[in-house]
């Protein structure tokens, strides 16, 4: 049975069918009630690793207002003067992934020609890390990993798939002390 879950696994992310996965971690013993206000830490230096949206400046606006978004449905205001009670960090990347489907035929399980398939596509990864400044630990962490075969160029496409990562990742974001109020 895994064997076959696996299959059409690796066959619905070379159709590009892929299910978006999002995911976060939360460090222990952390009171989020107690943070009320945000603000962008330094950002990297790190390339995104693809041409296409290193120089998309339209990319990088609309993923950190869909950040901003997210954070204010959880209850986190945006810092005026400075003194944030958390920094916002963003990582992206694109890399090429290849999968290759080999087929068991001992276990009678076979796809297509029950011939091995090979198949390459462009895997998103977005992470946003949420800083506590005063101990400089990350205190959350969310990621979120997409096929991105034919959205880079599309930017309605992309515009959608950050808005659906960002949104389902801040889902599993603590509120903050703001939603208190």
């Amino acid at each position: 049975m895994r064997r076959l879950l696996l299959a059409l696994t690796v066959a619905a992310i070379g159709t590009g069918c892929a299910a978006m996965t999002v995911s976060s971690h939360i460090e222990r013993n952390v009171n989020f009630t107690d943070y009320v206000t945000y603000d962008w830490g330094t950002p990297d230096n790190l390339p995104i690793g693809d041409p296409r949206l290193d120089n998309n400046p339209f990319f990088q606006d609309h993923l950190q207002g869909a950040i901003e978004k997210g954070l204010a449905s959880r209850g986190y205001e945006r810092a005026v003067n400075g003194g944030a009670d958390l920094l916002i960090h963003y990582h992206a990347s694109v890399n090429q992934k290849i999968e290759v489907d080999d087929v068991d035929h001992r276990y009678g399980y076979c796809y297509q020609n029950c011939e091995p398939h090979v198949f390459e596509y462009e895997l998103g990864t977005l992470v946003v890390d949420v800083v506590d400044p005063r101990s400089g630990k990350v205190v959350w962490r969310g990621w979120s990993q997409d096929t991105m075969n034919g959205v880079i160029d599309d930017q309605d496409r992309l515009e959608k798939q950050v808005d659906e990562g960002v949104s389902r990742m801040m889902l599993m974001l603590p509120r903050g002390g703001a939603a208190l109020r």
